[in-house]
């Protein structure tokens, strides 16, 4: 909670200048994809609404000061003031010049992170160090989501042809034997969470794969962090990634490291039992 305070204050004195968030996430032990994501978990905004929304309303404040639109808009980091007129009456409801002239003012507060002891909800989980092994499946570039299904995961597994999974299941001989669900190669996405990443749908294998049309990855040896959970899907899953980043990952003494991110999910009953891996190190 420390650390994404002192994000808030590095915001509140960079809000009219071009922002880079790398120092704040590596006191975090994070890379800047697992930073916006973290603080969309905890904030229940993205990192790049919440500078949006500060910015606007510090200009809003200029604005009624009586400073002229054009000096707010360039300010504020816009390349025109037509632009900042759009984003400003997109987020008040009017324009700038009516801020000006009326005093009218939208507010967005500053937020403050303070930690709260929610009645000792367990979160189980498990350290497993794990050898070399490969994924095996289809994969395709997708754009990043912080919350929600993906659509474009859907998709991709939608596309999945029956030689296909034969392929996956002749391969598929390490646990969970099943398929998973693995993301990896972020973009480091900067101020908009523009960014793509790469989804794998397959299985976890310890053979070369010879079919061509699959895709195999490589992941070495790494110590995984294993959250078992069990509840309503998708639900109880998205629940339990943001306990991960929102409480597990900050009082723990493990940093992420560079490695898929993997996940699977058992289905059968209306309590689905699902699994998430993310690859650490100790922070020591």
């Amino acid at each position: 909670m420390q650390t994404l305070n002192k994000l808030i204050d590095y915001i509140e004195d960079h809000l009219t200048d071009d922002i880079s968030f790398s120092a704040v996430a590596y006191q975090l032990g994070l890379s800047e994809y697992h930073l916006r994501r973290t603080f969309s978990f905890i904030a229940g905004i993205s990192l790049h609404d919440y500078v949006r929304n500060r910015r606007l309303a510090a200009a809003n404040v200029d604005l009624v000061n009586g400073q002229a639109v054009t000096t707010v808009a360039f300010k504020y980091g816009y390349q025109s003031v037509e632009g900042f007129s759009r984003a400003f009456r997109d987020w008040s409801g009017y324009l700038p010049s009516e801020a000006r002239q009326s005093g009218m003012q939208k507010t967005f507060p500053k937020l403050s992170f303070h930690l709260e002891i929610k009645g000792g909800i367990p979160m189980n989980f498990r350290i497993e160090q794990k050898s070399a092994f490969n994924l095996v499946g289809v994969t395709k570039r997708i754009p990043i989501q912080f919350s929600g299904q993906n659509p474009a995961i859907q998709k991709l597994a939608q596309s999945i042809t029956p030689l296909q999974r034969t392929h996956m299941h002749t391969l598929g001989d390490l646990y969970p034997h099943q398929v998973l669900n693995a993301s990896y190669a972020f973009d480091d996405a900067r101020l908009a969470e523009q960014g793509r990443l790469t989804q794998l749908i397959g299985f976890a294998t310890t053979q070369e794969n010879p079919y061509a049309d699959l895709t195999q990855l490589a992941v070495p040896s790494h110590t995984w962090a294993i959250f078992p959970n069990q509840g309503p899907f998708p639900q109880r899953l998205q629940e339990t990634w943001g306990r991960i980043y929102s409480e597990w990952l900050p009082a723990s003494r493990y940093k992420l490291v560079d490695a898929p991110e993997i996940s699977f999910s058992q289905f059968g009953s209306v309590d689905v039992k699902s699994e998430i891996w993310i690859a650490v190190a100790s922070r020591s």
